[in-house]
C-alpha cells in the first residue's frame, strides 16, 4: 500500500507555488467583490431582498485552472525527482481535496458574516448564491467542497490530456464533450424527454444537486487516472 507521506510530500512540492494555489483564486474572488460591490453601488436597489452577484465564480475559475497547471507545469519536474504517475495523481488529488474543503469553509464564513452585515451594507449576496449555495452552513459548504473538488479534478484531467495529445488532442477532447452534450440534447429531443429534464433538475434538492457533483468528482478522477497512466512526458 502506498505510504501517506508520500502524498504528503507531493502535496507539498505542489504548495511550493501557494500564489496558484492559494493566492490567485482568492486575489480573483476579491477583485470580482470589488467589481459587484461597485456595480451595486452605480445601480438601483429596487424592491428584492437580496442583490444577487457572480463575482464568487472567478474563484471556481481560477481553481480549475490551477488544476490544469498541476499538471501542465508541475508534473514533469516532479517526475525528474523520481515521483511515480500513480503517486503524483492521487498526492494532487489529496491537495485538490483539503484545498476544496478549505475553500469551502471560506465561502460559508463568508456567507455567516454577509448575513451578519445585510450583505455587506448592500444587501448583496455574494457568497450566496440562489438554491445552491444558500441553505444550511453544513450544506453550503459541503456542495462548496464538492464544486471546487470536481473543477480541480476536471482541470487536471484536461492538463493530462494536453500533455499526453498536444492542442490537436486537447481540442478533440473538448469537442467530444461537446459532441456527447449535443447528442443527449437530440436523444431528449426524439424522446420528448425535456419535461421530464425539466422536473428533475427543478425538484432535486440541494443534497441530491451535491450528490450528482459527487459522482461527477469519482468521473473525473478515474477519467485522469487512466489518462496519466499512459502519459510519457
Amino acid at each position: 500500500m502506498m505510504r501517506t507521506t508520500a502524498l504528503v510530500t507531493v502535496a507539498r512540492y505542489l504548495l511550493l507555488d501557494r500564489v496558484t494555489y492559494v493566492v490567485l483564486p482568492w486575489a480573483w474572488g476579491a477583485f470580482g467583490f470589488a467589481i459587484d460591490v461597485v456595480i451595486l453601488r452605480l445601480t438601483p436597489a429596487g424592491d428584492t431582498g437580496q442583490r444577487w452577484v457572480g463575482g464568487l465564480a472567478a474563484v471556481f475559475i481560477v481553481v480549475f485552472s490551477a488544476g490544469v497547471q498541476t499538471v501542465a507545469r508541475a508534473l514533469p519536474f516532479a517526475l525528474t525527482l523520481g515521483v511515480s504517475r500513480r503517486t503524483y495523481y492521487l498526492g494532487a488529488c489529496a491537495l485538490a481535496l483539503a484545498m476544496a474543503a478549505c475553500f469551502g469553509l471560506v465561502v460559508t464564513l463568508g456567507q455567516a458574516v454577509e448575513r451578519a452585515t445585510g450583505g455587506w451594507g448592500l444587501h448583496m449576496a455574494f457568497f450566496r448564491v440562489p438554491y445552491v449555495l444558500a441553505g444550511p452552513w453544513y450544506m453550503s459548504w459541503l456542495t462548496a467542497t464538492t464544486a471546487f473538488a470536481l473543477l480541480f479534478v476536471y482541470g487536471m484531467w484536461h492538463g493530462l490530456v494536453y500533455r499526453r495529445a498536444g492542442m490537436t488532442g486537447t481540442t478533440i477532447f473538448g469537442g467530444a464533450q461537446l459532441t456527447a452534450l449535443a447528442l443527449a440534447a437530440v436523444i431528449a429531443t426524439w424522446a420528448h424527454g425535456w419535461t421530464s429534464i425539466g422536473h428533475f433538475f427543478t425538484t432535486i434538492t440541494v443534497a441530491g444537486a451535491t450528490g450528482v457533483l459527487a459522482i461527477l468528482v469519482a468521473v473525473m478522477f478515474a477519467g485522469g487516472f487512466a489518462t496519466i497512466r499512459r502519459l510519457t512526458v
